[in-house]
């Protein structure tokens, strides 16, 4: 059998983090009651004129400048022009013949070393609406809330050859959007969202096949079974003699298979033309100066900043940083105690294990750093043991308790007093003489049914290792 080489690039769409919609003054949040975040102008109606959101422009240029693309300082957009039942104008405003930002390129990590991945062009432009399919009904209802949301679009280059590496890639993507707050780029809520375009060819041969794009791919569990799929499907089509069809696919990810949906259109197909209701954006070199100047430090900074002023694994510096939000915490909570190494446990050991037990990502963390640092101030003075700083923890993470009045009103403190530990030692002591007989004869194991009496005795609030060591003293 032929070798193949497969031959990927993506097209992603990034829901820009504004506050209000490209055109005009409609809110972007997401989950609203259907259709009440419109408009006539996001609802195409008659006579309706558009209105660029200055802040789109602000975050392409930023994404732009962090991905090591050229601007294009004096841009346009054009109307793409087509039919499709969620798209109310019959048209998209987007950008094609002088987008935003042009030939820049991301570093990945492979086994073999590290890769660029060329980015050809990032335009602007707008969402459209979201088709709700009732099958009851057997009928489409039209939500229009997200149509007008203002999007970027990543176009790269050709230049992936697996499924890992298109991971890495977008993940890539994903933290340095995220770290710039320009999107929250959640997947599951279709914020950041990518087609695949996808050939293969013999290996060793230098030109490309045909390819078929997938559509709107929101997991990277779903990319990498699409990617394994059509490779596949255009291998065994190759293999029998057969072509390979440029079109547009739709994958299902539960039948994990994917299907044709239309054949696919080239530029001159949209019939796309200047935009005339839209004057051009020209960007001076002090509007990108000052974008470049507030750029905040990226992963690639952070990550080589941590090992530098922090005592904590290299381990943990990848998981802490591999989230903004996680890397904002733990920086916020250590200049409160002082405390790296405690900080980096709590959050790689009892949040990682919550998070995945509730099924949660680290954006959804919502404790403060000012209620980590107090637990972990509680614990080193030892205020209260290990076993009650978890339960304390459980509870904080939930709500953003404060440890501290949770404690109080708990009676959760540990028990200090030594002369009624001495008192409940002692009676521990007399009412396990067979215990106590192993640990005299050499079994000095013995002493953990003893400081496992104590702990019940005072309900888990003794310390444990001021009961081992006054125990041991007792039976000496």
């Amino acid at each position: 059998m032929k070798q193949y080489e497969t031959v990927i690039g993506l097209e992603v769409h990034v829901e820009l983090a504004t506050k209000t919609k490209i055109f005009c003054g409609c809110s972007t949040a997401f989950g609203g009651a259907p259709n009440s975040h419109t408009c006539p102008v996001c609802t195409g109606m008659p006579g309706s004129l558009p209105v660029l959101n200055r802040q789109v422009v602000e975050y392409a240029l930023a994404v732009g400048l962090a991905t090591n693309c050229e601007i294009h300082q004096y841009c346009k957009f054009d109307r793409k022009n087509y039919f499709y039942p969620d798209n109310p104008q019959n048209y998209q405003i987007s950008q094609l013949y002088l987008p935003i930002c042009h030939d820049g390129y991301v570093e990945i990590e492979t086994p073999s070393g590290n890769k660029k991945i060329g980015i050809h062009e990032i335009h602007m432009e707008e969402d459209a609406g979201k088709l709700i399919h009732d099958e009851w009904e057997d009928c489409s209802l039209v939500d229009y809330n997200r149509s007008g949301v203002p999007l970027i679009e990543i176009v790269s280059e050709p230049d992936m050859r697996s499924a890992d590496e298109v991971i890495a890639y977008l993940e890539k993507l994903r933290l340095i959007i995220q770290y710039l707050g320009a999107s929250d780029c959640k997947l599951q809520e279709g914020s950041m969202r990518a087609d695949v375009n996808l050939s293969v060819r013999e290996m060793g041969t230098d030109g490309l096949g045909t390819r078929t794009e997938m559509k709107n791919l929101n997991s990277f569990k779903a990319i990498v079974r699409a990617i394994d799929g059509e490779r596949a499907r255009q291998i065994e089509l190759l293999e029998e003699g057969k072509s390979v069809i440029q079109e547009t696919r739709r994958w299902d990810d539960n039948k994990e298979y994917s299907y044709a949906m239309r054949s696919k259109e080239d530029a001159q197909d949209y019939r796309y033309f200047p935009d005339p209701d839209l004057v051009p954006v020209y960007i001076s070199d002090e509007w990108i100066a000052r974008v470049k100047k507030a750029q905040p430090e990226l992963r690639t900074e952070k990550m080589a900043r941590y090992r530098k002023e922090f005592d904590i694994p290299d381990y943990d510096i990848d998981i802490i940083t591999g989230s903004k939000h996680m890397a904002d915490l733990f920086e916020a909570t250590v200049a409160i105690c002082h405390q790296p190494k405690k900080v980096s446990n709590w959050l790689m050991v009892e949040t990682l294990r919550l998070l995945k037990e509730k099924g949660l990502e680290p954006e959804d963390i919502s404790f403060s750093p000012r209620h980590l640092a107090s637990l972990i101030e509680m614990t080193d003075a030892k205020e209260i043991n290990s076993s009650v700083a978890k339960e304390v923890f459980a509870v904080m993470f939930e709500n953003d308790t404060d440890p501290v009045r949770y404690v109080e009103e708990h009676g959760l403190k540990s028990q200090s007093n030594a002369g009624e530990l001495m008192q409940i030692l002692e009676k521990i002591i007399a009412q396990n003489p067979q215990s106590v007989a192993d640990y005299r004869s050499g079994k000095k194991k013995a002493i953990g049914y003893l400081v496992g009496q104590a702990m019940k005795a005072t309900a888990g609030k003794a310390d444990p290792g001021l009961v081992n060591r006054m125990l041991g003293e007792l039976l000496s």
